[in-house]
C-alpha cells in the first residue's frame, strides 16, 4: 500500500491539459478543504474581533513570504534549474546549494528583525484596532513568521519536483496546509485561543514542506547550506527582484485594503477576507492550474528558441482559461447569495453577513478572468526573461487599486447617487454599512487594467496574440451570459419548490440553478463549435476512460 502511494506521488505527468486537469483536481480538493476551514471560522467566530485579528496577523508574514521567497519561487527557479541540470548534474547541484543558502540567510534575518520590531508599527498599520487587538495582532504575527520560512523552503523543493514534472507532490501540499489550519481550529484554539489558530497555520506550513522532502532526497538534489557565490546566484536574483517587487505590490494593495477595512467597523476585515477567499477558489482551480502546468513547457520552448511553439502554448492556455473562467464568473455572480449562504451560513454568520459577503464576492468575481490571465502572462514574461514590464504593470495596478478604493469610499460619502447605484445593483440598499464594497470594486477594476496592459505588451512582441483570443472570448462570453440567464430563471423556478429557510433548501436551489446554467453554457459552446470544448472532451475521454487516441489526435500527444 505504501509503495503504491509513493508510486502515485512520484509519477511523472506530461502534456499541458493532463497536467492542468491534475493540478485543477487537487486544487479543487484543496479549495474544498479551504472552504470547510472558512466555514468553521464562520461557524465558531463569524465576522468578529477574533477573526479580524487573525486575518490582520497574516498580513506582515504574507508580505515577507511574497517579497523574499520570490528568490526561490517556481517561476524564477524552474528555467535556471532546467538549464543547469541539462548542462550537468554538478552545475545543477552547485546552483541549488548557492541559491538556497542565500534565501535561508535572508529569510531568517528578516523574520528575526520583524519579530522584534512588530510592536513599533502594528498600531499604525491597523488604525481601527484597540490596544488589546493590536497586542493580539503582534502575538499572532510573531507565530506566523514561521510560515514564510517553512513555505519558502517548501517552494524551493517544489521547484525541483516541478522540473521533474512530479505535479502530484506539488498538488498535495496545499491540502496538507489546510489540514493544519483546521487542526488549529479544532485542537489548538481551545488550548491557546487566537494564538492556537496561528499555531495551526505553522503546523500546516510544516506539512506543506514535509511532503516535498522524500522525492527531493531520492533525486539527490536536497539543498545544503554553504557560503554562497554571488556569481552563481546573480542572474536568478536579478530576475527575482523585479518579480518580488511586482507581486509584493499586489500584496501591499491587499494590505492597504485590510488596513482601510480596520476602520470600517467590527467584522469588515473578516468579510473582506471571506469574499476574497471565495473568489480564490475558481482562481486556484483555473488560473493557477493552467499557469503552473504551462510554465515548464513555456520556459523550455523559449530557451530552445522555438518562439512559434512558445506562442502556441500561451494561446492554448489562455483560450482554456477563458473557456472555463467566463461561465464561472457569471454563475458566481448570479448564485452569489446561495454560494455564500451554503458555505458560510452557520453559527455566528448571519443573513446580513451573507449579503455583504455575497456583494463583495460579486465585485471580486468581475476580475476573475483578468486575475487568471495575469498569472499565465506573468509566467510567459518570466519564461522570456522579461521581469521589468510585468513589474510596472503590477505596480501600476496595485497603486490604482488603492487609489480607486479610497476614491470610491470618498465618493460614497459625497455622492448619494453613487451609493444608491452600488447598493441597488448589489441589492444591499437596506443595509447600514456598505462602504466595504468599494475595496473589492477598486481591486477588480485595477486588476483588469493591469492585465490588459500585460496583454498589450505581449501583443507587441507577438503581433496577433490578442486577436487570436477573440473567437474564444466571444464564444465563452455568449455561453456565459445565456447560461447565467438560465441559472437566474432556475433560481426563480425553484423558489416555490424548496424551503429557503433551511440549508438543504438553499443548497438545492443553488445547485439546481447552477446545473441548469452549466448545461446551457455547454450547449451554447457546442452549437458555436468551441475548439476548447472539443479538446476538453478529448482529454477526458483519453485519460479518464483510457480510450485510445484516434489518428487525428496522435499529433496532440
Amino acid at each position: 500500500m505504501v509503495k503504491r502511494i509513493f508510486k502515485v506521488l512520484n509519477q511523472e505527468i506530461g502534456g499541458l491539459h493532463e497536467a492542468a486537469y491534475l493540478l485543477a483536481f487537487f486544487a479543487l480538493l484543496a479549495q474544498i478543504l479551504a472552504l470547510f476551514r472558512d466555514r468553521l471560522f464562520a461557524l465558531y467566530f463569524g465576522p468578529s474581533n477574533i477573526l479580524d485579528v487573525y486575518y490582520a496577523g497574516f498580513r506582515i508574514p504574507d508580505f515577507i513570504f511574497t517579497l523574499f521567497t520570490s528568490i526561490v519561487s517556481i517561476s524564477v527557479l524552474v528555467p535556471f534549474l532546467t538549464e543547469r541540470l541539462n548542462k550537468s548534474r554538478e552545475d545543477g547541484v552547485k546552483f541549488i546549494n548557492n541559491i538556497f543558502s542565500l534565501f535561508f540567510l535572508l529569510i531568517i534575518v528578516v523574520s528575526v528583525v520583524v519579530f522584534f520590531l512588530l510592536p513599533y508599527f502594528s498600531a499604525t498599520l491597523f488604525p481601527g484596532f484597540t490596544p488589546e487587538q493590536v497586542s493580539q495582532v503582534i502575538m499572532v504575527s510573531r507565530i506566523l513568521l514561521l510560515s514564510p520560512i517553512l513555505l519558502g523552503i517548501s517552494n524551493f523543493l517544489a521547484s525541483i519536483t516541478q522540473v521533474f514534472k512530479r505535479f502530484v507532490i506539488y498538488s498535495i501540499s496545499p491540502i496538507l496546509y489546510n489540514v493544519g489550519i483546521i487542526a488549529g481550529i479544532y485542537f489548538f484554539y481551545p488550548l491557546w485561543g487566537v494564538a492556537g489558530l496561528a499555531v495551526g497555520v505553522a503546523f500546516g506550513a510544516l506539512m506543506h514542506l514535509a511532503i516535498q522532502i522524500p522525492f527531493v532526497l531520492k533525486t539527490g538534489l536536497m539543498p545544503r547550506i554553504q557560503f554562497f557565490s554571488w556569481q552563481i546566484v546573480k542572474d536568478a536574483v536579478l530576475i527575482s527582484v523585479p518579480r518580488a517587487l511586482s507581486i509584493s505590490a499586489s500584496q501591499l494593495a491587499i494590505f492597504a485594503m485590510v488596513s482601510i477595512a480596520s476602520v470600517l467597523g467590527v467584522g469588515a476585515i473578516s468579510i473582506f477576507n471571506f469574499s476574497y477567499n471565495l473568489q480564490s477558489v475558481p482562481l486556484s482551480i483555473i488560473g493557477v492550474s493552467y499557469s503552473i502546468a504551462a510554465f515548464p513547457v513555456m520556459a523550455r520552448l523559449f530557451s530552445e528558441g522555438k518562439k512559434e511553439k512558445f506562442l502556441e502554448e500561451i494561446i492554448a492556455s489562455a483560450k482554456h482559461i477563458i473557456f472555463w473562467s467566463l461561465p464561472v464568473l457569471v454563475l458566481f455572480i448570479v448564485l452569489r447569495a446561495q454560494i455564500v449562504r451554503v458555505i458560510y451560513g452557520s453559527g455566528h454568520f448571519n443573513w446580513t453577513d451573507t449579503r455583504l459577503t455575497a456583494a463583495a464576492l460579486a465585485l471580486f468575481m468581475i476580475s476573475i478572468l483578468a486575475q487568471s490571465l495575469n498569472l499565465l502572462l506573468l509566467r510567459a514574461y518570466y519564461a522570456m526573461g522579461n521581469t521589468k514590464y510585468p513589474f510596472w504593470c503590477n505596480v501600476g495596478s496595485a497603486i490604482l487599486a488603492v487609489v480607486l478604493g479610497l476614491g470610491f469610499l470618498k465618493l460614497l460619502s459625497i455622492a448619494p447617487v453613487f451609493k444608491y447605484f452600488l447598493d441597488s445593483i448589489l441589492r444591499v440598499e437596506d443595509l447600514p454599512v456598505t462602504a466595504l464594497l468599494t475595496l473589492p470594486l477598486g481591486f477588480s477594476l485595477a486588476t483588469i487594467a493591469g492585465t490588459w496592459f500585460m496583454m498589450i505588451g505581449l501583443n507587441r512582441k507577438f503581433p496577433g496574440f490578442i486577436k487570436s483570443l477573440f473567437p474564444s472570448f466571444f464564444q465563452g462570453f455568449s455561453a456565459a451570459i445565456i447560461g447565467g440567464f438560465a441559472a437566474y430563471l432556475g433560481l426563480n423556478l425553484l423558489n416555490g419548490f424548496v424551503n429557503l429557510n433551511t440549508f438543504m433548501g438553499i443548497f438545492l436551489q443553488g445547485f439546481g440553478a447552477g446545473i441548469l446554467g452549466i448545461i446551457t453554457s455547454f450547449v451554447i459552446l457546442l452549437a458555436l463549435g468551441s475548439e476548447e470544448l472539443n479538446e476538453t472532451w478529448k482529454t477526458f475521454h483519453r485519460k479518464i476512460w483510457k480510450a485510445k487516441p484516434l489518428p487525428s489526435e496522435i499529433r496532440e500527444l
